[in-house]
């Protein structure tokens, strides 16, 4: 027979949900992990005292219970492991495992009985259903009648909010009330918050970031009340999970963290996280409500009536006395700047990633705490804003991917040895290896072989030098690295950067010369020569008096210097047409000439018009053709009113 037996996919009913987890019996003990949570419940083999199997809604369960009054339920057994874990008992564990049958009628009158903090409801000494009195937060009376309220769960689509019980008026054994000693059975094992008596400690004026403002915290024997301006929290300290003291980066403030399930609520807002905020430099002296000799009782050496020190190590202190829960701190892990976190964002928000032990936190908002037993694989990606940066992914086995980006580049190192060291897959190297070995299978995420948090308070100064000391020669080679390759980067990008622009310009510098010179060739036809009747216009036009129009000249004149232009030009079209010009703009022409020259006809038949309404309506007026002949010239001043010839 094998020295263990291990059982996956077993749950246990927390609250009116059922959470799944593994369940190993050994020869010393009974683990069972939730694997939501990673709480750790464990069982002396010793204080086992009775074990029944028993039919259940999903397949069958065993109830364990031991010598000190606690009962353990885990169901999800198959029939088949009846047997094995029968003999297993009696082998190891001198327990006779007994099958035990449900009551199925149906009736709803029975017998309450009450075994340590369960209520069994029994019809004919089988058990129709029983109810975990730690699940009951409040108890009412009536008539003959108690009724009882339960603790909301909000991972359950349906909730169970009360059960009423009758008590028939029957009188007890000296005479006291049934209903009355019902009601103090249940109480004495309920989990209902009654702020009685005095409180242990009270903090003044903490600061908390989440929930956001400043509350009075008073330290009660079974519970934690938060009071504030708005908001009041009974917080029972079976709904701690784990505590955390988290230094601050800049190494003046302190985080104090407490994990709780089920969450706070404040409206429609859970909070799983309480976080506060303290102050290195804040000192206080605490005087606890109790006298000495029940302070050395209760608490064993851990607290004493009357302590001083700085303010986190006082709550800190108090919480891991009174929760009876180990305080996790950071690890070996030391960042590029010498802090034991990483800045970094996560989601819209920036904040700080501490490398635990055992898993990853961030806060403050929102809070994340990751165990390396729920991690998948990690991945280390660029950074999407700039290359300075990257980011770093995890995703868990149940398919969640949690983003912390923004995280500098000087970190990538210590961070990529921490998680190969750690052993946890890396996505993107393609490394796959186990997350932990079997041994650590069942270990407690918080059960490290030492108290870190003993550790650190002896050894708080060395830690600060440590840390201020950390410039070491290998992050100085790092930056000198750095720098030589960001300089090597910006030498490369001007000198591409100037290349492209001297193409450019070259490019440029060409097609403005071939365009000059295209300007040039069109620009340097010559220009046409002047007709005789151009230029006599033009020198008649120069004359100041009107009457002297007829005296500039002979009309042979003006011919022979027309001549010699149009000779002229001719010869300089000549030599222009032989350098090759003119070739590109008789292309054009030819396709503008047809509409040119109906522009040109209608212009010069309008023309003609004109000059014949002008000579026939107004005297006066004398048009080129009269002015150049002599004769007429000779007879417009006899100032006769006579119509006048017109000779060409």
């Amino acid at each position: 027979m094998n020295d263990t037996l291990e059982f996956n996919e077993i749950y246990q009913e927390a609250k009116g949900t059922w959470n799944d987890g593994r369940l190993r019996f050994s020869k010393q003990t009974v683990v069972y992990k939730n694997s939501k949570t990673g709480k750790l419940d464990s069982i002396p083999v010793p204080e086992l005292t009775q074990a029944q199997w028993r039919r259940v809604c999903l397949g069958h369960g065993i109830k364990l219970c031991t010598s000190t009054g606690n009962i353990y339920k885990y169901d999800g057994f198959k029939d088949t492991d009846l047997e094995k874990i029968s003999e297993y008992f009696k082998a190891n564990y001198k327990v006779e495992l007994i099958e035990k049958d449900m009551c199925v009628k149906g009736w709803n009158w029975g017998t309450a009985k009450f075994n340590g903090p369960l209520l069994s409801f029994e019809v004919n000494d089988s058990p129709a259903f029983e109810i975990p009195l730690a699940s009951v937060s409040q108890c009412a009376t009536g008539k003959n009648e108690v009724t009882v309220e339960f603790h909301q769960n909000d991972d359950t689509e349906v909730s169970l909010m009360e059960v009423r019980f009758y008590v028939p008026p029957t009188t007890g054994d000296e005479g006291s009330d049934p209903v009355e000693a019902f009601v103090q059975n249940i109480l004495s094992k309920a989990d209902v918050i009654q702020a009685t008596g005095d409180a242990v400690c009270i903090f003044r004026e903490l600061q908390c970031l989440t929930p956001r403002g400043r509350y009075d915290i008073r330290i009660y024997p079974t519970f934690l009340h938060l009071h504030g301006k708005t908001f009041d929290y009974k917080i029972p300290y079976t709904t701690v999970l784990r505590l955390f003291l988290l230094p601050h980066k800049d190494q003046r403030q302190m985080f104090f963290v407490i994990s709780l399930d089920p969450p706070i609520k404040q409206g429609q807002t859970r909070y799983h996280f309480l976080i506060l905020l303290f102050s290195k430099e804040e000192d206080i002296s605490l005087t606890l409500n109790m006298n000495e000799d029940e302070v050395e009782r209760r608490f064993e050496g851990k607290l004493h009536k009357n302590m001083s020190g700085s303010l986190y190590e006082m709550v800190s202190r108090v919480m891991k006395a009174l929760v009876n829960r180990k305080i996790t701190v950071p690890g070996n892990f030391q960042g590029h700047s010498g802090a034991q976190c990483i800045t970094c964002s996560y989601k819209a928000s920036s904040g700080l990633l501490y490398p635990l032990e055992r898993g990853f936190i961030y806060v403050h908002k929102p809070p994340v705490h990751l165990r390396f037993e729920e991690i998948s694989c990690v991945n280390f990606a660029r950074g999407t804003t700039t290359t300075r940066s990257f980011d770093f992914e995890i995703e868990t086995k149940q398919g969640n991917q949690y983003t912390f980006s923004s995280i500098e580049r000087e970190e990538y190192g210590k961070l990529f040895d921490f998680v190969n060291a750690k052993k946890l897959s890396i996505k993107n190297r393609g490394f796959k290896e186990g997350m932990k070995g079997n041994d650590n299978m069942y270990s407690d995420s918080d059960d490290d072989q030492h108290d870190a948090y003993l550790e650190r308070m002896k050894e708080e100064g060395k830690i600060r030098e440590e840390a201020n000391d950390s410039d070491d020669s290998e992050g100085e080679s790092g930056e000198v690295c750095i720098l030589v390759i960001y300089i090597y980067a910006v030498a490369l990008t001007i000198y591409i950067l100037y290349s492209v622009c001297l193409f450019f310009t070259l490019k440029f510098n060409a097609t403005l010369c071939v365009l000059v010179c295209r300007k040039r060739q069109r620009t340097a036809a010559p220009p046409r020569a002047e007709t005789a009747l151009n230029q006599r216009t033009q020198a008649s036009l120069s004359q100041k008096s009107p009457k002297r129009l007829g005296k500039c000249g002979n009309n042979l004149e003006w011919d022979v210097k027309a001549e010699e232009a149009k000779k002229e030009y001719d010869r300089a079209m000549r030599e222009y047409k032989e350098r090759g010009g003119g070739s590109s703009v008789s292309s054009k022409k030819k396709k503008k000439g047809g509409k040119n020259e109906e522009k040109k006809k209608r212009k010069s038949g309008g023309g003609r018009e004109k000059e014949k309404e002008r000579a026939t309506g107004n005297d006066s007026f004398k048009s080129r053709e009269f002015i150049s002949s002599e004769e007429s010239s000779s007879e417009s001043d006899k100032g006769k009113g006579r119509k006048r010839k017109v000779t060409h």
